[in-house]
């Protein structure tokens, strides 16, 4: 294991703690706020029971997050820097939040401040548990030796290959908080209509098609698996949810039956994604040929 850098990832990658503890990686956990009350997103959401949070949403109840500040970063990261490592910093997407422009500011200054260390900051242009799969490549990368140089050249390459599927129950967070594009054109979540949506090459979410009802909606994400992936026997699927593992792992046995995959991943979506998903969203991703195109 090279040990001359860290992979720092936001709590945004939607990862199980225990992963992210196993392979190494720091998190920098994003704040929400809900009730009046800011929370930081650890991933073992010690602050907030994550079912707590999605309940809560189900009142009616709406959560709010905010960007993640160069100062925050530098305090992130400071301390490795002390210790003479280099930092590869990966990034929720710059077309869904402020974060990534604030960690270029950071990483300048941590540089300046810190003559002869690098910091390589990643737009990932990828969300939740997508970012969760480039961080598991970048981990596997890190400890089968490659430098820092060479794992973010490695990292950018698996970016356009990086296909997220999303199933909202409906598509009310999302455009209330403006996190996708074309969503009038969506509207329906009555008569059980469920969207299918993507993340584009610049890392914005998209629709791309609408079924009725869960079962066709899995059908269309199976399509979807079959169009754009490659070896789907020969590496994992990142499955997250928000509050709704029976679907999950209906889908998990689905694509295991269809495809032959044997590594799934498979966790909660977290607050700060969540505000944004609402309760009752599924996610897929997983590397591809391509990314899709509207």
């Amino acid at each position: 294991m090279s040990n001359n850098y860290v992979i720092v990832i936001d709590s945004t990658t939607d990862l199980p703690s225990h992963l992210a503890e196993e392979w190494g990686l720091t998190v920098i956990p994003y704040i929400f706020t809900l009730d009046g009350k800011d929370y930081h997103n650890y991933l073992d959401y010690r602050e907030l029971p994550v079912k707590d949070f999605y309940d809560k949403l189900r009142e009616g109840k709406m959560a709010t997050t905010t960007q993640v500040t160069a100062h925050r970063y530098m305090e992130a990261w400071e301390p490795f820097l002390k210790e003479g490592k280099d930092i590869l910093y990966m990034c929720l997407s710059s077309a869904l939040s402020k974060s990534y422009e604030q960690s270029v500011m950071a990483a300048q200054e941590a540089m300046e401040a810190y003559p002869g260390r690098k910091v390589i900051t990643i737009d990932t242009k990828s969300a939740s548990m997508g970012q969760g799969l480039l961080a598991y490549y970048a981990a596997k990368a890190r400890d089968e030796g490659k430098s820092l140089e060479e794992n973010a050249a490695y990292i950018e390459t698996l970016i356009p290959r990086l296909n997220h599927w999303v199933v909202p129950d409906d598509l009310h967070h999302m455009r209330r908080g403006g996190r996708i594009s074309g969503a009038s054109a969506f509207v329906g979540s009555m008569l059980s209509i469920k969207p299918i949506l993507t993340m584009l090459d610049d890392g914005r979410l998209a629709p791309v098609g609408k079924e009725r009802g869960w079962s066709k909606a899995l059908k269309h994400i199976l399509g979807r698996i079959e169009t754009h992936k490659m070896s789907p026997a020969d590496q994992p699927v990142f499955i997250a949810h928000s509050d709704i593992p029976e679907r999950a792992k209906q889908f998990e046995e689905a694509i295991a039956g269809e495809f032959g995959t044997k590594e799934f991943i498979i966790n909660e979506i977290g607050p700060v994604i969540g505000a944004h998903t609402g309760p009752g969203t599924i996610a897929i991703m997983f590397l591809g040929n391509e990314r899709a195109e509207v």
